[in-house]
């Protein structure tokens, strides 16, 4: 028997037993010119070096210019910068941004190969006025949580803080956006001991009062000190400054990172508190990826990795591109979008009008009149298909019956197809096909996703973006464990099968299409 009777057949649907073999992975490796393994470490260097949104979009800047993408200013025209054949990005907040093809042969009214993600993660983030009353000899940070952050996972972490700071330019007196990365352990939520009785096992800590951070010790009170003997005028930066407003160490730090001598230059910063612990390798024979931050940088690297990879000339340097990268008639398009785990409604979200917005400018640029005429926008999204990459629940082994049977996803065998009854994801029958005859072109395996009857689906950025613009679109993303925790478990070939069925959507989009 493959499971005892009481419990739900896991295997992806359309496998055999004898399918998860390792002769049958090898064979489906080499169906395709991606070497999934090659992925996994680069992964893990995304994941740990770049621990706030802020610094993930900033190293997707770098490594789309470092292989041949030009930068865009959404304050400028575009219409004398985009070029048939051309790479191109643009970001917004400095926490979103935009990756973009244009084929060698694209016409006005062609389709747009599209696969949006969200770069965000569940994080906390550091409070407008952070400062709190030193207390039993505790300095304390104030934090908030973003969406679903400042659970019992977050308890006895090793945390840093880094984010988005505002500078005044002494040369210029104009105020530039400097990234910062305290990654050293600076804070922890500590736990109650369980010896204290009832108060350590409540099942609701207040997230207010007892999951507050400590970042230091300042037993000055011993001595009759209080932060009310010190003058206003030699709090740093002066009356009046935003710095004055924050914890004098954590100012310093961050002044001392970024090589500020001046306090007052600080004019406002974004800073979030993170998992320090670097991603890795575990396993008996390391197969599994052991990190912070996976929902969802994962889909977002791998999508990033598969645009490049197939609209860059093969090299040894890059030997996953694709033959003839650019002799195509069509846009290929990676967004990657800010605030999707709170809704997706600021302007740096997938609801606002990024993704629309910049493929009007795309065929604006093109149009002898230099505005993108209705007709042709509605022509590119009916010709368009979106893929919502994000990821989907693996299987757990310890609570196998809580997922719906021939609908649970594994580990290290290949992206999922996420579908829902009630719209919380963009998949349907024509999306699902249409997917399906990529994956056979480029040699994926497609596993399935759906939640049961007695639990409640997530959302993804899918709906909102098929719905504004008509677009035929399908969810699919890589499956993890532990899914809002503070970190989270995938296979060690799972990155790497993601940049593989994404790069054979871009490769093969237009003979697939041709079929429908």
């Amino acid at each position: 028997m493959w499971l005892q009777d009481n419990r739900p057949d896991t295997r992806p649907a359309g496998y055999a037993a004898s399918d998860f073999g390792s002769q049958g992975l090898e064979e489906e490796q080499r169906s395709t010119n991606v070497d999934v393994k090659s992925y996994t470490q680069p992964f893990l260097s995304f994941i740990t070096q770049n621990p706030t949104v802020f610094h993930a979009v900033d190293a997707i800047a770098n490594r789309l210019q470092s292989n041949g993408f030009v930068k865009l200013s959404p304050r400028e025209a575009w219409a004398d910068k985009i070029k048939k054949g051309g790479k191109y990005f643009v970001e917004r907040n400095g926490s979103s941004i935009i990756a973009f093809v244009v084929g060698s042969d694209y016409k006005p009214g062609n389709g747009a190969a599209v696969i949006a993600t969200h770069v965000d993660a569940l994080t906390t983030k550091v409070k407008p006025i952070p400062t709190k009353p030193t207390r039993a000899g505790y300095v304390q940070l104030g934090i908030a949580p973003y969406a679903g952050a400042l659970n019992k996972t977050w308890w006895d972490r090793d945390l840093g803080i880094g984010g988005k700071v505002l500078v005044k330019s002494s040369k210029t007196g104009k105020i530039e956006s400097k990234l910062v990365k305290l990654d050293w352990p600076i804070a922890r939520i500590p736990t109650l001991a369980p010896h204290f009785g009832a108060p350590a096992s409540d099942p609701n800590p207040n997230p207010e009062t007892q999951m507050v951070p400590i970042i230091g010790l300042d037993n000055s009170d011993l001595d009759g000190k209080t932060t009310e003997d010190i003058p206003a005028t030699s709090r740093l930066g002066g009356v009046g400054a935003f710095t004055s407003t924050q914890p004098e160490r954590l100012v310093k730090a961050i002044a001392g990172e970024l090589n500020i001598s001046d306090y007052s230059s600080i004019i406002n910063w974004e800073l979030e508190v993170f998992d320090t612990q670097p991603a890795q390798l575990g396993g008996l024979d390391k197969e599994f990826i052991f990190a912070p931050r996976i929902d969802d940088k994962l889909c977002t690297y791998a999508a990033i990795e598969a645009l490049i990879a197939s609209t860059s000339p093969t090299t040894s340097e890059n030997p996953h591109a694709s033959p003839s990268p650019s002799s195509n008639t069509i846009i290929k398009l990676v967004g990657c979008f800010d605030d999707e785990e709170i809704g997706s409604l600021l302007r740096q979200g997938a609801r606002s009008n990024f993704l629309p917005n910049t493929i009007s400018l795309i065929l604006a640029a093109f149009s002898p009149s230099h505005a993108a005429h209705p007709d042709l926008v509605s022509r590119t999204y009916a010709n368009g298909f979106l893929i919502s990459a994000d990821v989907s629940h693996a299987v757990n082994p310890n609570y196998l019956s809580v997922y719906l049977e021939n609908h649970a996803p594994r580990l290290n065998v290949g992206v999922a197809v996420q579908a829902d009854p009630n719209g919380h994801t963009t998949t349907d029958s024509v999306s699902t096909a249409f997917l399906q005859r990529v994956a056979e072109r480029c040699g994926s395996v497609l596993q399935v996703f759906q939640i049961r009857n007695d639990s409640r689906s997530g959302g993804t950025v899918g709906p909102m973006l098929s719905s504004a613009m008509g677009m035929r679109a399908i969810d699919a993303g890589v499956p993890q464990l532990s899914m809002h925790s503070i970190r989270a478990t995938v296979g060690d070939r799972d990155p790497g099968l993601g940049v593989k069925l994404f790069k054979g959507f871009f490769d093969h989009f237009e003979e697939v299409d041709a079929e429908f």
